[in-house]
């Protein structure tokens, strides 16, 4: 398999991280996405959307969209609970998370990093990405995961952009539930930082 990704972008860290917990051997090609990288025929080729990350299996097919990826990914593994209603509670997770928290904890994060002058558009993300933060603190109140026993698609989803929304302007420290979460997930033995080369 081809993973097309970049090291900064969380969605592409979502599916780095679950082929890391699964073990699976994989070639990974950096695509510089904030320079234009998504955009050359050659990509568009690949993913006419224009968006990363991209998976390309053995026999050509292609995937797109992170969750998608990942829900490809991990079918028959611990990382998809078992019973029904705890799939589609991860599933219920990962569309929040795609519609709720990404929109304004990574784009405030894509902000900071890359545009400045849209600086304007910030407090109105940061009181999104509070309100999302604020959803995800009252669930780990009662509960150590998202969805089921043990962390599935729906905790690498929502790990990827929330363990650095300090990088777009939120504070953490007022989320002990969130924190305590994070530390949980880095305790995987397969565990992989954002910024690691895949091998």
């Amino acid at each position: 398999m081809i993973l097309y990704g970049n090291l900064n972008s969380g969605n592409c860290y979502k599916v780095r991280l679950l082929l890391s917990y699964l073990g699976v051997a994989y070639i990974y090609e950096n695509i510089d996405a904030p320079h234009g990288g998504t955009r050359t025929p050659e990509f568009l080729a690949i993913n006419p959307v224009g968006q990363i990350p991209v998976l390309k299996l053995d026999d050509g097919r292609v995937l797109v969209e992170s969750n998608a990826i990942m829900t490809f990914l991990a079918d028959g593994t611990p990382y998809v609970p078992i019973s029904a209603f705890d799939r589609a509670k991860a599933l219920q997770w990962m569309f929040w998370e795609q519609y709720k928290h990404e929109p304004a904890i990574a784009v405030a994060r894509f902000i900071s990093f890359y545009a400045p002058e849209r600086e304007g558009e910030l407090p109105t993300l940061h009181a999104k990405g509070q309100t999302a933060l604020d959803v995800m603190e009252g669930h780990l109140k009662g509960a150590a995961w998202f969805a089921g026993t043990g962390p599935t698609i729906a905790d690498i989803a929502l790990y990827a952009y929330t363990h650095v929304a300090e990088d777009g302007g939120f504070k953490l420290s007022d989320y002990p539930h969130i924190q305590a979460w994070c530390e949980r997930m880095a305790e995987h033995p397969r565990h992989v930082l954002m910024t690691d080369m895949p091998a």
